[in-house]
């Protein structure tokens, strides 16, 4: 579908209507800019009308405001381009019999298409004649918007969804035309059919992404989201003149496009939302034993997950923040399950927001590929996140599991990516890695685990809230490495010396020896279930 925009009312073409072409019209000056739009109508007289104009006005006067003077009137002219008038028409008679030479050459200077009319005419006629026309293209300007809008919507009623609006609005406008998120990245692009090489709508978004930005008379508008605030714009259409330029009717086009896309991503996030929320269901009753590992795998099929004969991957991922009820929700859902199609894996992703955790299944061909695919999930997990406009989540990965043990391994996670919160950021976590961090979480709420942190790291706590410098880290690098004296200064950027002064203070504040297995034990014990007290 060609556009075949008018480019609106000309002067050339408003000096061909019969009430301007009784006045017997000769151009002076500017004849090759007759091509001008003429925007509107206006007859006056007053030797300031410039000031009363806009732009793009075919000003119809006698001369009266004129002026006397060469000096008056080439100010005057010069005060008309400068407004940037489609055109002069001079009436001759009233005022002048023919044009003052400093008229013609000071429009001749400033390119302003000049006309004068040798017989008389009634201007009111002219304005009508003019309007009329205006009216009727603006009319059919609309009328192609509008054949455009009706066109996308029965793309829509036939099953299409935004990739062939995209196209449809592409070959109307005969130029490239992207959907983008409102910080820029490109979420589609469509390019014109038949477009030639040069104007691949990948290869124009490459350039511009390389360039200073989108080229002059580009039409960009807004798909406007649900509600104010972050949500009140969902995305940007923008459409570049690459292979032709831009008429109204396109940025008409434009925003009826953009209606009907907001409505098409609503309808998508809600959709998704939804089925992100089904596969969360399965997900929690299969971790909770309500559904029986025969029927596990048919009803996953059921949920579009076909993992092979490969063991699965359980994970967890446990937003930072809370999630708004709605919004927040669906974006996420909205957001992860796009970064997870490019993960090359089977996926089975739920939404149990209500209870702060997003569960998954992976399918994998051997248990050895299970760190290699992990990155991946982990980093499209973080960019789904980053997306919704949430901070890094905490990831956590089980142990490789059959669907009999699917379900447990689940659980464990999802238990363990609670009592993860807090530890140094990971791209994720090793389920294998915090059975101690689940141990201490478990038992947070009983006194006898800050009773027990009080009596073994009391003394110490005291000294780091009344002095400095503080001990604690240096404990804590002190026990991660193992004892490792070296290893622990070169973390801590401390001498030997300054290190050796400093766990001796500790050992004497706390009554033991830093060498004694045992008391490294309940140290180490003591700070992990110090993270998971502070919670209380």
């Amino acid at each position: 579908m060609e556009a075949h925009a008018p480019q609106g009312i000309t002067v050339a073409r408003a000096l061909e209507l019969p009430a301007l072409c009784k006045g017997l019209p000769e151009v002076l000056a500017a004849g090759d800019r007759l091509d001008r739009a003429v925007r509107w109508v206006h007859a006056g007289e007053a030797p300031n009308i410039a000031a009363l104009l806009k732009g793009g006005e075919l000003l119809l006067t006698t001369g009266l405001g004129l002026g006397s003077r060469p000096a008056e009137q080439r100010a005057f002219v010069r005060g008309l381009a400068a407004r940037g008038i489609a055109a002069l028409v001079v009436e001759l008679g009233a005022r002048f019999a023919t044009l003052p030479a400093a008229v013609v050459d000071t429009a001749r200077s400033c390119g302003l298409p000049l006309v004068q009319l040798h017989r008389e005419v009634p201007f009111v006629a002219v304005t009508e004649e003019i309007h009329t026309e205006l009216v009727n293209e603006h009319y059919a300007v609309l009328q192609r918007a509008e054949e455009v809008h009706r066109r996308c919507t029965e793309v829509l009623l036939g099953g299409g969804g935004v990739p062939e609006v995209l196209r449809l609005f592409a070959g109307f406008a005969g130029n490239p035309v992207f959907l983008e998120t409102p910080d820029g990245r490109l979420l589609y692009a469509a390019g014109p059919e038949g477009a030639a090489g040069g104007t691949d709508p990948l290869h124009v978004w490459e350039r511009i992404r390389s360039s200073a930005g989108r080229p002059a008379g580009a039409v960009v508008t807004d798909v406007p989201g649900n509600g104010p605030g972050p949500g009140a714009v969902r995305a940007r259409l923008a459409v570049l003149p690459v292979d032709a330029p831009l008429a109204p009717v396109h940025r008409i086009a434009a925003e009826r496009t953009a209606g009907l896309l907001a409505v098409v991503l609503l309808q998508a996030r809600q959709e998704e939302e939804l089925a992100a929320r089904g596969r969360g269901d399965f997900l929690a009753d299969l971790a909770e034993g309500r559904v029986a590992a025969a029927e596990a795998p048919a009803q996953a099929r059921v949920l579009g997950f076909r993992p092979g004969s490969g063991p699965l991957l359980p994970l967890v991922m446990r937003p930072a923040t809370d999630l708004a009820p709605a919004e927040g929700r669906a974006a996420l859902a909205c957001a992860v399950q796009e970064e997870l199609a490019g993960a090359g894996v089977p996926v089975l992703l739920g939404v149990r927001l209500p209870e702060g955790r997003v569960p998954l299944l992976v399918g994998l061909r051997d248990a050895a590929e299970r760190a290699a695919v992990a990155d991946r999930v982990a980093a499209a997990l973080r960019a789904g996140t980053e997306r919704a406009g949430f901070p890094a989540p905490v990831v956590v990965a089980g142990a490789p599991a059959t669907w009999e043990t699917a379900g447990a391994e689940l659980r464990h996670a999802a238990e363990a990516a609670t009592a993860a919160q807090g530890l140094p950021d990971r791209p994720w976590h090793d389920v294998r890695r915090l059975d101690v961090d689940v141990l201490l979480w478990r038992l947070r709420s009983q006194g006898d685990l800050a009773a027990f942190v009080d009596r073994v790291l009391g003394p110490l706590i005291a000294h780091d809230t009344a002095a400095r410098p503080a001990l604690l880290p240096t404990l804590a690098a002190y026990l991660a490495h193992a004892g490792r004296k070296a290893e622990t200064a070169r973390e801590l950027h401390l001498n030997r010396q300054t290190l050796y002064d400093r766990l001796a203070r500790i050992g004497r504040l706390l009554g033991t020896d830093l060498e004694d297995p045992e008391t490294v034990l309940s140290l180490g014990l003591a700070l992990r279930a110090r993270r998971h007290t502070e919670w209380i």
